[in-house]
């Protein structure tokens, strides 16, 4: 007898994947895109800087900071070879469709930033936001970027913000968490004036050194120092902004804590108020509780999420978050190592509406996506 196999009709498809279970969509607030290599930036550089970069290369103070610096999920290597994170048609078939991403915010962490020649750091940094417009935000629309800037170099950094801002896509300007010195300062206050003009906010990621220790007490011999110290530096950068009136002087800056977890956050708050009664004399120009003012400005991304090993223990620590759990945003972390899956990376129990929040709503109203 001979069978004859019927292949379903498109009708028949469309109503099995109509009725296959769907991921709810996320907005990824720390997606990386990611350069093969410098070179991947020379179409959008000068002559001049092809030619430096051939000759000199980059001085930076990062080198030498790991002779080898574990990065990336060798799965998420695109069929070409090339460095995971550097192809965008790659990332949308791995990442962006499966895991129904409605927005992702790009996070480069190239070393462009970085380097100790200004003048080159600002080429550089103008050359990495064009490759992003170009070879990213152009051919896929689910994006948003973040703006390479030398913050070492406020005035560059705030004529390049304003340059990129005409674009629209761009959704915040990006810094590395350890920097020359606290993000309060100053010194920094030009960009966050172009951020207010343009309608950004500022964003810490995690790590780099620019020349200093990794920790608060001194250099560190192994990297699972580094990775477990970034907290360190995003807490004293968030009281930087507070206690040297950032916010105060830029009230509609918005300043999101990226990769850095956030089971820190409360306790931080607790401690600058405890502090700020006592000690608010030094700073007369904060007049709101420290509390007051971090609710208001700043945001914290979930990756690395913490993991305490009894699920009530999370549950208590949202608990303590009380109004600004509308603060925290998802984060992947693509394509590294040690990122997060979007589908398991909250705990089960927890309130739907504060799920939906952390999973794309909290973003939206922060970026006005």
């Amino acid at each position: 007898m001979t069978v004859t196999l019927i292949e379903p009709s498109t009708e028949t498809s469309a109503l099995k994947a109509a009725a296959a279970p769907k991921r709810p969509s996320i907005i990824d607030c720390d997606f990386h895109n990611e350069l093969d290599s410098i070179k991947d930036l020379y179409p959008y550089l000068s002559r001049r800087w092809r030619n430096h970069l051939e000759t000199f290369g980059i001085r930076h103070p990062n080198s030498g900071y790991y002779p080898r610096f574990m990065d990336h999920r060798e799965e998420a290597r695109p069929p070409s070879g090339r460095t995971p994170g550097s192809e965008v048609g790659f990332a949308r078939d791995d990442f962006l469709d499966p895991f129904n991403v409605e927005y992702a915010i790009l996070n480069p962490l190239s070393p462009v930033s970085s380097a100790l020649d200004l003048e080159l750091g600002a080429a550089l940094a103008s050359a990495a936001n064009d490759w992003q417009i170009a070879e990213w935000l152009d051919p896929e629309p689910r994006l948003r970027a973040s703006v390479v800037v030398t913050p070492q170099d406020p005035v560059a950094a705030a004529a390049e913000i304003r340059r990129c801002g005409a674009d629209g896509r761009f959704a915040q300007v990006l810094f590395m968490g350890r920097l020359q010195e606290p993000m309060g300062r100053r010194r920094f206050w030009p960009i966050y004036e172009a951020c207010v003009e343009t309608g950004m906010h500022v964003a810490s990621h995690a790590f780099g050194a620019y020349g200093h220790p990794i920790t608060g007490a001194g250099h560190a011999s192994y990297y699972i120092e580094d990775h477990t110290s970034p907290p360190q530096a995003v807490q004293a950068n968030i009281t930087s902004m507070v206690v040297e009136g950032v916010f105060d002087r830029f009230p509609s800056l918005r300043m999101i804590s990226v990769e850095n977890g956030f089971a820190w956050l409360p306790p931080l708050i607790w401690r600058l108020d405890s502090a700020w009664s006592l000690l608010r004399d030094e700073a007369p120009h904060l007049e709101r509780l420290p509390s007051e003012v971090i609710a208001e400005h700043v945001y914290v991304t979930t990756q690395p999420i913490e993991e305490p090993p009894r699920r009530r223990d999370f549950l208590n620590l949202i608990e303590h978050f009380g109004d600004l759990a509308s603060h925290i945003l998802i984060a992947s972390d693509y394509p590294h190592w040690d990122g997060d899956n979007p589908d398991v990376v909250l705990p089960s129990g927890l309130d739907d509406k504060l799920v939906r929040g952390i999973q794309r709503e909290n973003a939206r109203a922060l970026y006005g996506l």
